[in-house]
């Protein structure tokens, strides 16, 4: 399908809300302008008509300029939101007016960010900002209506795109928003299921207890990315080296990230740190010992005595040993993470975890026994030829091990990873009979009921199975706090390391960034640069 927006200030939003409704679909884009406008005058030259196919010049158009013969156009005016869908020489016309709220010049609306975490805007440059959000918003809406009445289908999430749809109601709860306004808003304005409304309301009201017993402005968290893996998984798009290929430079990279601590020290005297979170990759593909000295490093200019959370992400069982979580556990650390991502021996394979369920069961039993007693597990739904059956299977291992939280995926088909890249992945994934995410989802939150789990934290990715969401899932006392401080951007993240993005928020509207060379051998060579770009955000 060919998508061809006539205003390209809505353009990303526009697409992130069509690929929700036409999933599966190759939807294309094209930067000119100019090529929507000409459509555009065809399209509805054809329609005042009363044609009920499309003319030969259309047709010719369609077909000499675009090499398309499905063709979705949204067109937006001050007063009307119009969308044209011209698929097989037929158009089927959808318009919508736009209405704005009466009180849109004072009203404070809660931004909402696209799906990879950036706030967008309309372009709209004759009005105030409360104007273009409000703007923004009602096209959206009717968009929403328009894409609805042409595929007569209803998506879970609604018109949010954003990546973080607990955090406007968590925000109209702090300003004083009943249940009933907040629920009112999601359905009516947004068209929000009933069951993702309730869930959203949920976590945002546990959220604000658990913020509200950090250091949310006055405090920092920090982050620190270990880029190396065992195997790279066919479904991940997040910087990592294999670390047989980078062993040699292991040392070299700690000593970058002592850099950077030693600089932390430096800029945050005198802050409260509420939370280190040391993820990847795969941080337990250091050796026991390299370990030992990251750990070493961290306390040395940390006080990690003093955190409400010290996460380290194991990850991988076939990166776990024994030493390793002795060296975690003296260290300090409170919180880890065992991944199986599925419970199906063939499904590892398939996504080149490179270990087996017996392996999984393994790892998890030398973390209790190591005297763990925060263990999250992470599973995905909608991995390439898993279905109902599949899933049933996973819940039912995890259920049996009894982890302290469960951290639920919907699988998304990301640009850098080896699903978008290996065509027989992506046939798999889209060819599953019985792969139906709605009901897999279910079967994974049932489980996590069973367990007496608690939804803590929700966000949303581009191009998401089912136009689902993540969870986290945990008992009581035992949430991932930096998971909510880092997604809903309430307090600044140092982050360290290569392909690490650095936030400094001032308040919830004041957000800056920076970030670190995503290539490995770059931010090493370049520590100082890297470091040189935190100081100037930070100080």
């Amino acid at each position: 399908m060919l998508l061809l927006c006539t205003l390209q200030q809505f353009e990303y939003d526009t697409n992130l809300l069509v690929r929700e409704f036409f999933p599966g679909e190759e939807i294309k884009r094209r930067n000119d302008n100019s090529d929507a406008c000409l459509m555009r005058k065809e399209l509805f030259s054809s329609i005042e008509d009363g044609e009920e196919s499309l003319a030969d010049e259309l047709n010719g158009i369609a077909k000499e300029k675009f090499d398309e013969e499905d063709i979705l156009l949204t067109d937006y005016t001050d007063k009307t939101t119009t969308v044209v869908r011209y698929t097989n020489g037929k158009i089927k016309s959808v318009s919508y007016p736009i209405v704005l709220p009466a009180n849109t010049e004072t009203e404070e609306t809660a931004e909402e960010d696209n799906a990879d975490g950036e706030t967008t805007e309309t372009g709209i440059k004759d009005s105030g900002t409360d104007k273009k959000k409000a703007f923004k918003q009602a096209h959206m809406h009717n968009l929403y209506l328009a894409l609805r009445e042409l595929t007569g289908k209803d998506l879970p999430w609604g018109s949010l795109t954003g990546v973080r749809p607990t955090k406007l109601a968590r925000q109209k709860f702090l300003n004083g928003a009943t249940d009933e306004e907040v629920r009112s808003f999601y359905r009516e304005e947004r068209f929000v299921s009933e069951e993702k409304s309730a869930l959203a309301m949920e976590i945002a009201k546990r959220e604000i207890d658990i913020i509200s017993s950090c250091h949310p402005l006055n405090g920092y968290s920090l982050y620190i990315g270990i880029p190396f893996c065992p195997t790279r998984c066919a479904y991940c798009s997040f910087l990592s080296g294999s670390i047989d290929k980078w062993q040699a430079r292991v040392g070299e990279y700690l000593s970058c990230i002592e850099k950077e601590l030693a600089f932390v020290k430096e800029a945050f005297a005198g802050k409260t740190i509420d939370t280190v979170y040391i993820g990847g990759g795969t941080p337990t593909a250091l050796s026991a010992e390299e370990l030992r000295i990251l750990t070493e490093t961290v306390s040395k200019y940390i006080p990690v005595n003093e955190l409400l959370e010290y996460t380290v992400e194991a990850g991988r069982p076939d990166s776990i040993t024994d030493d390793k979580l002795k060296v975690l556990k003296e260290a300090g650390v409170s919180r880890i993470s065992v991944n199986p991502q599925s419970m199906n021996d063939e499904t590892l394979l398939r996504i080149g975890r490179r270990h087996t369920v017996s392996q999984i069961l393994e790892a998890y039993d030398m973390a209790r026994n190591a005297g763990f007693d925060n263990i999250n597990m992470d599973m995905i739904i909608g991995l390439p030829g898993e279905g109902i059956a599949e899933v049933e299977k996973t819940v039912r291992e995890i259920e049996r091990l009894k982890p302290d939280s469960l951290t639920v995926h919907s699988l998304a088909m990301k640009r850098s990873s080896k699903l978008r890249e290996e065509a027989e992945l992506k046939r798999i994934v889209n060819d599953r009979t019985d792969g139906d995410p709605v009901k897999m989802m279910e079967i994974a939150y049932e489980g996590a009921a069973r367990l007496s789990l608690n939804p803590y934290y929700l966000y949303r990715q581009k191009n998401i199975a089912g136009n689902l969401e993540n969870v986290g899932f945990a008992k009581d006392g035992k949430y991932g706090i930096y998971n909510i401080l880092m997604m809903e951007e309430v307090q600044t993240i140092v982050a360290l390391g290569a392909g690490t993005v650095s936030k400094r928020v001032l308040s919830e509207k004041d957000i800056s960034r920076c970030d670190t060379a995503k290539d490995i051998g770059l931010y090493m060579d370049g520590i100082d640069e890297m470091i040189e770009r935190k100081r100037k955000l930070f100080l």
